[in-house]
């Protein structure tokens, strides 16, 4: 169900950030989706972590989710603070040394549609963060194109299978 209620939300803020880099939403409107999704994903890993048995699954769960909950954070705090998003995309470059490892991992685990579904959901978000590396750090001109990844990850990644999963139709 959490990860339902996950997905969900980093579906509604990679699609407002997708539309904020293609010219659509202004900086300061970004912010404010940016920090209430870093919140809700806090708050998820921090009931993963201290809500219930602490297994080495949850804990694991709730790094992985901080992972992007801070990106959404940090996002909310540069279009406050007109910060120029090079250590953002310092960070966005460790993010994908960790999601490489859990994609190819995954992609070996899967053993359901969902379980090939979700190792995809990792390797698009590799790809996605590994953008934001190149755009925010390297100053390359993908702008646009990053905007359009970031969309397609919010339906693909985020917005269908957090509906799916939370109407009870993935497993």
């Amino acid at each position: 169900m959490l990860v339902g209620l996950v997905l969900l939300y980093v579906g509604m803020v990679l699609f407002q950030n997708g539309l904020w880099l293609l010219g659509r939403i202004g900086d300061r409107e970004v912010a404010l989706p940016n920090f209430f999704s870093g919140a809700v994903l806090a708050l998820v890993s921090l009931d993963l972590v201290m809500g219930g048995t602490l297994t080495l699954g949850a804990v694991k769960s709730a790094a992985l989710i901080l992972l992007f909950g801070i990106t959404f954070l940090w996002v909310g705090f540069n279009q406050l603070n007109g910060n120029d998003g090079r250590g953002l995309g310092w960070y966005c470059l460790s993010v994908v040394a960790i999601l490489l490892p859990i994609t190819i991992e995954s992609f070996r685990a899967a053993a359901t549609i969902w379980d090939h579904w979700f190792a995809l959901c990792w390797l698009l978000w590799a790809t996605l963060y590994a953008m934001f590396f190149l755009l925010l750090v390297k100053g390359m001109r993908i702008g646009r194109p990053t905007g359009w990844m970031a969309l397609f990850n919010s339906v693909v990644t985020g917005l269908l299978p957090g509906y799916l999963l939370l109407g009870g139709h993935l497993a």
